[in-house]
């Protein structure tokens, strides 16, 4: 954040970066709470792990570039080195919080019969099982990497894989060095040895540590030595790459080329054991490469906790979260068809509180509607065994005209998507891979149908990805409508991305990069315009992250009139609320619980008649002018007023929500002699009762 000055106007900004690791604190605070289920704790333990990597992916590897580039004009040199080092200070504190709640939570795992050993503490019977289990399912998958003088060895890497760096030496002080990959993406990473005594007492081991026991019969057969020592690292690379736009090819070589050079790309972190003695990392780092801009981040025995998302429960069924079953909704529900449902009304969905099943059977549907003539679909991110993707392929062999829009730039999907393009052309789908410059990240699907001679258009608008697996733990809005205007408008948005040199105009629909940003500020300008004629004004904002300046600005100036301004921020949140004569009509808090918060919503008062958005953009200048994006308004009184209800949930919470303040403290919402809400589960009870009201 800037610095602290006795002019609020000059402490408009948290630094984004230093945002987002306040966020992953609250992710990190879930794994501390003793109130979640233990095996929940472990799997926030991985998500924290998997948050970090991608932050120094993109985030700290963004920051070092601009270092790297500080002889340009404006590039602040300065601000970013000491921007980068608030960076590593952060990080090296929440490390060390992470290790100590590591040590508790396997601790207390032994309250309840799991035991997660080191081999030195197995039983004989245990020791002699694990022997034949390394030398039958485990070495055949190490592959040392042996390490000479005068090499950097860092290309050899693969930054999603854990490396032991092993070093052998005589007595005679002669060394040897290799790197070892941990199999984790052949082999799970979590063993469980079978029972000896009784079935209730449970033992795991990492499969770290099963390499690390046997390190002596990886080498020996190869090399002489009297000692051999194994330290866990793992390297972070920048996740950027460039795209030549002069080369010869289609999009598709030149993803599939930039997605090569990400394997090369310069190391921003290096994470090790920090055990390991200086001697040894000497050499690591001179075999590595690294710079002294590199984050050397110490920790404990493991690296890579983010597998521990899928930490396995071996013991009762309250040690994880109790599931809730996804409702389902009445509107469809009473129908035999999708079009049938929504010719009755408009239909919002809620994910996860509601099933995907509706917006499967919607697409799965009109592949083999007889009136269906055509579907077209964005897709930025999908499961890996879509059930979507493979009625799209139906749709086509029925001889529906099908357009796909791939993002082939999704972040970390990249490869994924560059093979289902490749896939649904070859079914003779039309598949779009959008514009050079801009990422396509709406959540579109129109489906044109015949109906009484006429073509009738149905379209779904979205917050969320139409990924089956993300809608399990995802809160995601969803919108079906047959509304004419809306529906061609969603059309339009399929026509602007083919051919973006010619005109569109959007009334209803916020459509980044095109008119999002001035809808918004005129949204805005209507609740200044309100206040200062008496009018009560509020505006209420749901949205992953608040980074973009020149909107922050617009909010500062409506709290400076008096429009009282609420936010739930997930993520970052670079406006910094509650500075008195400037922001103290802004309050914001963030949720962090057992679904990951996911929509975008907007709510403006307008004078006791509120309008309400969903929308695919989060309030960050890429989403805004930098990627095309689709927001839309909610017409119908009833949803409308679900989503107010469930926002109003939310700020009742008194469980998960924390205050955003001045000084990012992460401090729980004050509970007083307030109700004990926790808003997740408090949605789930009120949309179940609302759906049971309605059938």
């Amino acid at each position: 954040m800037h610095a602290l000055s006795s002019d609020p106007k000059a402490i408009s900004f948290f630094a984004k970066e230093l945002s987002w690791l306040s966020f992953n604190e609250r992710v990190l605070q879930e794994a501390k709470d003793k109130n979640n289920p233990i095996i929940e704790r472990i799997r926030f333990l991985g998500i924290f792990s998997n948050n970090l990597d991608e932050f120094f992916r993109v985030r700290v590897a963004d920051v070092k570039r601009r270092i790297l580039l500080s002889n340009l004009p404006d590039a602040h040199f300065e601000e970013n080195e000491a921007l980068l080092n608030q960076i590593q200070k952060k990080v090296l504190s929440l490390g060390k919080k992470f290790n100590h709640i590591h040590k508790q939570i396997f601790n207390d795992l032994n309250a309840h019969n799991i035991h997660v050993k080191q081999p030195e503490a197995l039983s004989d019977f245990h020791k002699q099982w694990l022997r034949d289990y390394f030398n039958d399912q485990v070495l055949q998958h190490l592959s040392p990497i042996l390490l000479t003088e005068n090499r950097d060895y860092s290309d050899l890497i693969n930054d999603t894989m854990t490396y032991l760096f092993v070093e052998m030496r005589n007595d005679n002080d002669k060394h040897h060095h290799a790197l070892l990959e941990l199999p984790t993406d052949r082999l799970d990473r979590f063993v469980i040895l079978p029972p000896e005594k009784t079935r209730r007492q449970k033992t795991l081991m990492l499969l770290d540590d099963v390499v690390r026991y046997h390190l002596r019969e990886v080498f020996s057969n190869f090399l002489s030595f009297d000692h051999i020592e194994g330290y866990e690292i793992k390297l972070t690379r920048d996740a950027e790459y460039n795209l030549d736009d002069e080369l010869e090819e289609g999009l598709l070589d030149k993803m599939s080329k930039g997605l090569k050079q990400r394997l090369y790309a310069e190391p921003v972190r290096l994470t090790y054991d920090e055990a390991m003695p200086d001697s040894i990392m000497k050499v690591m780092k001179k075999r590595l490469g690294v710079t002294h801009q590199d984050a050397l981040i110490p920790g404990g025995s493991y690296r890579n906790f983010r597998d521990f998302i899928a930490f396995p429960n071996v013991g009762r069924g309250y040690l994880e979260n109790k599931p809730l079953p996804p409702l389902k909704s009445s509107a469809f529900d009473k129908h035999d068809s999708a079009f049938k449902a929504i010719s009755e009304q408009d239909i919002l969905l809620y994910y996860p509180y509601h099933t995907f099943n509706h917006m499967l059977e919607y697409v799965r549907q009109a592949a083999f509607d007889p009136k269906v003539t055509q579907i077209k679909i964005n897709i930025y991110r999908v499961a890996s065994r879509s059930q979507l993707i493979a009625s799209l392929i139906n749709a086509a062999k029925n001889g529906k005209k099908v357009t796909v829009m791939v993002e082939l730039k999704a972040r970390f999907d990249e490869q994924n998507n560059i093979e289902w393009a490749k896939m649904l052309s070859e079914y003779g789908i039309k598949v779009m891979v959008g514009l050079p410059a801009l990422k396509v990240h709406s959540k579109l699907c129109v489906i044109h149908r015949k109906e009484k001679g006429q073509i009738v258009k149905y379209a779904h608008i979205g917050t969320g990805n139409f990924h089956e697996k993300t809608a399990r733990i995802y809160t995601d809005f969803s919108l079906f409508t047959k509304h004419p205007d809306i529906c061609n408008e969603c059309d339009d948005v399929f026509k602007f991305i083919e051919t973006s040199y010619r005109p569109f105009t959007f009334k209803h629909l916020m459509i980044s990069p095109l008119n999002a940003r001035e809808k918004i500020y005129s949204l805005i300008d209507q609740e200044v315009k309100n206040v200062r004629e008496g009018k009560v004004a509020r505006i209420t904002v749901k949205v992953n992250n608040l980074v973009d300046k020149e909107l922050i600005e617009k909010l500062y100036s409506a709290a400076m009139e008096g429009v009282k301004i609420r936010m739930i921020i997930r993520g970052m949140c670079a406006l910094v609320p509650g500075l008195a004569g400037f922001s103290d009509n802004i309050r914001v808090i963030s949720i962090v619980d057992r679904f990951l918060e996911h929509p975008r919503v907007m709510v403006f008062e307008n004078d006791g008649n509120p309008q309400v958005y969903i929308s695919s953009a989060d309030w960050m200048t890429r989403n805004l002018d930098h990627r095309v994006e689709v927001g839309v308004p909610i017409y119908d009184e009833s949803l409308k007023q679900l989503i107010i209800d469930t926002l109003e949930l939310q700020f009742r919470d008194r469980v998960k929500a924390r205050l955003i303040d001045s000084e990012q403290k992460n401090n729980y919402v004050n509970r007083g002699n307030k109700k004990k809400i926790r808003s997740q589960i408090a949605i789930y009870d009120h949309i179940k009762k609302w759906e049971s009201s309605r059938t």
